[in-house]
Parts: C-alpha cells; structure tokens; sequence
C-alpha cells in the first residue's frame, strides 16, 4: 500500500467510503460502466473503419470526424483501465502510476471537447469564404489536429508536472485526493470557455446559413432550416447535458471543505455520464450522413450476416434517403452537421462576401 495514496484518500475521507467496494471490479455498476466503454469503443472503430476504407470520406471534414473519433475511442479505452485500477488497486499505486491513470483521462476527454471546437472552427470559416475544398491544404487540418492533441495532453499532464496537492492537504481535491483545487478551477474555466465558444459558433452558423437561403430563393426554406436547427440544438444540448454535471460537481469540489459534501463521493455516476458523450458523438457527427450510414451499416453487417442482408439493409437506406430528399438534384448531398448544404446550393448571388 502506497503511503502517499493512503494520506490523501484518507485526509479527503474517501477511504471511508471505500471499505465496502475494494473489490469495485465486481460491482454490478462497474459492469455496466464496463459494457457503456465496449459500446464506445465499437462505435467509434466502426466509424474509423469506414473513414478509412471509404476514399469518399477522405476530405478535411472527415479528418476532423475521424480525430474525433480516435479521441472518443480513447476515452473508452482509458476510462476501462481506470475502472479495472479502481477500488484496492488504487491504494497500491505509486503517485506517478495515479497521476498517469487519471492524467490520461483528462487527456483524451480534452482532446474530443477540443475536436468539437476545432470542427465548428472549420464550418465557420467554409461559411464566411464559401470556397470549395482543396485537398492541398490537408496540412492545415491535421496542424489543428496536432494543435488539439497539444493543448490536451499540456493540460491533462500539468499535476504530473508539479500542479498537484502532495505537499499541501488542505489544497486536495475530493474527487481526486491528489489533484490542487486550483488546478481544477483552472481546468474547468477553460472549458466552460470551450462550451460557450462552440454554443455561439453553431449559433453563428444557423444564422448564416438561414440569411444565405433566404438570397438564394424568394421563398422561405424553413424545412431545411429547422432541420438545421435541430441538429445544432442536438449537438450543443447533448455535450451540455453530458458535461455540464461534471463541471458542476468538480466547482463544488473546489469550493467545498473536506467530508462536507457526500454528493463528492458519487462522482462516478458524473464521469460516467461524460464519458457517454463518446458513445453519443458517432450518432450525431457520422451517421446524420447518408453515406455514413451505408458504410457504418456495410461493416456492421459484413461482420455478423451475409451480403444479401447487407444489400437489403442499404437498399431500405437508400429508398428512405431518396424519398426525403427528392426535390434535391444532388445524390451526393453530406450531412447538415458536416457541410450545411451550402457551399453546393448557394448561387454566385447568394454568396456570403
């Protein structure tokens, strides 16, 4: 038993909470939290897979599904080993293998809030040039992409690199005994700055994309803008729904004195519901494609039933694509979230300048 680890889990009295569940391995909770990362983790090999085998997907909006994709991967992954490290693992642990389990959590949840915020950059700067995609500046995504990846792990490995509470009690965290309270103000300043940032970048793109349907037809495209406006409200409201708990619960924490605050001991349940936005991103961000969908579908089913059950399956697709979007003249049309139907509609008239 590690000595640092017992001081603080003690001094925060979540040793005392802990007696009944050293063997959180075998929790009915853990399991289910267990079964929620294998979704997570199908889900978003699924969408790698198809990303990778599709040359169609091979544009810089893809890229950016696809890092977010390998993010919310992660988040299943390394949220599984903390999990299997919980319980009477913990306290065998050394401070640099804590820091490192929990480091990594911090890590990949920041690079997919990241991800979020680097695809409505891009869709907001296709909206304001209008021009069309250039594959010869691919290296601007992945510079993004690098960029994201940056900015997480300097955040996420910031207490291993001295911002922690070893030598100061009365700075711990309760959710996590070995992390500085101010640590945690920072951390969830910056990404409450994240969430208003994406809230008024998609608010910015409706309103762009309602004014420039209204220059391109006299009539008023309300179909299309309200379903716009459900996917915005689905993609913000679901990362606000799954975040904002957890932000809540750790302002607490750092507000909070010592054993104040049972609710702090129930933090689980908290990660857990943002770690479910993982499983909620490949819903919203790659099957709203029709061509997302025939190949989510295409290796879902060639996996488990045979390539009549896969054809039937993409014909009843695409039958149900066509018929809610037969006055289009494209086939190829991408999703709302992905391209906004702009850049393909908008005449040189109705042009944003």
């Amino acid at each position: 038993m590690n000595h640092y680890i017992y001081l603080h889990y003690n001094y925060t009295g979540k040793l005392d909470n802990r007696k009944e569940k050293l063997n959180g391995q075998n929790d009915p909770k853990t399991i289910v939290f267990l079964f929620i990362c294998c979704v997570i983790v199908f889900e978003n090999v699924v969408v790698l897979v198809a990303i990778w085998k599709n040359h169609k997907f091979h544009n810089r909006m893809y890229f950016f599904i696809g890092n977010l994709a390998l993010c919310d991967l992660l988040a299943g992954v390394t949220y599984t080993v903390n999990l299997l490290l919980s319980g009477e693992a913990t306290l065998h642990l050394s401070p640099a293998l804590w820091f490192l389990r929990e480091g990594s959590m911090f890590v990949v949840l920041g690079a997919s809030v990241f991800s979020l915020l680097a695809i409505a950059i891009e869709r907001h700067l296709t909206m304001i040039k209008m021009r069309p995609y250039d594959a010869k500046k691919n290296y601007r995504v992945f510079l993004l992409i690098g960029t994201c990846w940056l900015i997480a792990i300097l955040l996420g490995t910031l207490p291993s690199l001295g911002w922690n509470c070893l030598d100061n009690l009365p700075d711990c965290s309760t959710i996590l005994p070995l992390f500085s309270k101010t640590y945690l103000a920072f951390y969830i300043t910056i990404f409450m700055a994240l969430l208003l940032a994406i809230s008024v970048l998609y608010t910015r793109i409706y309103i762009l994309v309602k004014s420039s349907s209204r220059k391109v037809t006299k009539h008023s495209n309300s179909e299309r803008s309200m379903a716009l406006l459900r996917t915005v409200i689905i993609v913000v409201g679901v990362f606000i729904a799954c975040w904002t708990p957890i932000f809540v619960l750790l302002l607490v924490d750092v507000a909070c004195d010592h054993r104040h605050c049972p609710v702090l001991l129930k933090a689980e349940y908290f990660v857990a519901l943002a770690v479910i936005n993982s499983a909620m991103n490949p819903v919203i961000y790659t099957l709203a494609s029709r061509e997302m969908r025939r190949a989510f579908f295409g290796i879902v089913c060639g996996c488990v039933a045979k390539d009549n059950i896969c054809n039937a399956k993409a014909a009843l697709e695409q039958s149900r694509s066509k018929s809610s979007s037969s006055h289009k003249p494209n086939d190829q049309e991408t999703p709302q979230v992905i391209e906004w139907h702009t850049s393909q509609e908008l005449s040189p008239e109705g042009r944003i300048a």
